[in-house]
């Protein structure tokens, strides 16, 4: 009874993570490849953090909520891509009981997080086109850290619950996770425990926070677009979609790879399908918000000659 119970004991024990793909003549390209990704994430989103620090005319809350957005990306990308390298160059991709419920519960907090600051870009974006007169007054700096602070609150809670349920389970035989991280459901896969209460408050927090999201966003893009409507002037038109086109790529980029990857049936073929779509919200997603964020806004390309003019003078 006391071997059976040792067993079991899912903290004494530790997993091997598939990683994306088993075929060995594409480790070392997609070694390097990611390994690219993950330093024009880093590169990227610094620089864009950097800009906005630097440059006065960027101290505005559109500017503040982006600069948490990158630094989630920044922070995002740290907690899988390391493992997910080594799983390229080693045989054995193996991670502690510990170290997975860490990596599951940091990728809870930021995902969560981002999905939260998104809603309120989109709520400032509707303010400072509909309500521009009382932009100022609305989107005080202390209601914007406010903000902040309750997005970062509502991603913590959400995954201290989710890693504080996953904990409780026990792991018996089979310790192999079909992915090259430890998500919610791979991992819910492989127990031998209970898991109805699991995967109910799962679809419950993430459906949540899918539905939420999504509705604040919606209803202040419609407002957006009703009000655009109503303006007689076409460099009104111009002015108003082009501080909402970024944002609107980058939701879309988030949400739409989000729901292809979790939103199937729980069937070995979409399995894959899920390791697929995932790459594009954990690795795509993080390097190309800088970039759609930066080639489409004048404000930071005026920062970015204001500060390559200083640091060449």
């Amino acid at each position: 009874m006391k071997k059976m119970a040792t067993e079991n004991d899912s903290s004494v024990s530790g997993f091997i993570l598939m990683g994306l793909t088993d075929q060995p003549e594409l480790q070392l390209p997609l070694f390097f490849l990611f390994l690219l990704n993950h330093t024009a994430i880093v590169v990227g989103n610094l620089s864009l953090m950097s800009l906005i620090i630097l440059n006065a005319n960027l101290h505005t809350p559109m500017y503040f909520f982006l600069f948490n957005l990158s630094f989630i990306d920044f922070c995002y990308s740290f907690v899988f891509t390391p493992k997910m390298l080594m799983s390229f160059v080693s045989e054995k991709n193996i991670i502690p009981f510990s170290g997975c419920m860490t990596q599951l519960f940091f990728f809870c907090f930021f995902a969560h997080s981002e999905s939260y600051v998104l809603t309120v870009m989109a709520y400032d974006r509707y303010v400072a086109i509909c309500k521009p007169l009382l932009y100022k007054a609305i989107m005080l700096p202390k209601i914007c850290c406010l903000l902040m602070f309750v997005s970062y609150l509502i991603g913590f809670s959400s995954a201290s619950v989710l890693a504080g349920l996953m904990i409780r389970l026990n792991f018996c035989n089979n310790k192999i996770i079909n992915h090259y991280m430890c998500d919610i459901f791979p991992v819910l896969r492989i127990s031998c425990s209970n898991t109805y209460v699991n995967e109910l408050v799962s679809t419950a927090v993430v459906g949540t926070a899918i539905i939420l999201c999504s509705l604040i966003i919606l209803v202040s893009y419609a407002m957006i677009l009703f009000n655009i409507l109503h303006m007689s002037s076409g460099k009104g038109w111009s002015k108003a979609l082009g501080t909402c086109g970024s944002h609107i790529i980058t939701v879309s980029f988030f949400y739409g790879s989000g729901l292809l990857a979790y939103v199937k049936p729980s069937s070995a073929e979409t399995v894959g399908q899920g390791k697929f779509f995932s790459v594009f919200y954990t690795f795509l997603v993080p390097m190309l918000n800088p970039l759609i964020y930066s080639l489409r806004n004048k404000d930071v390309k005026v920062a970015v000659k204001r500060t390559l003019k200083r640091t060449t003078c």
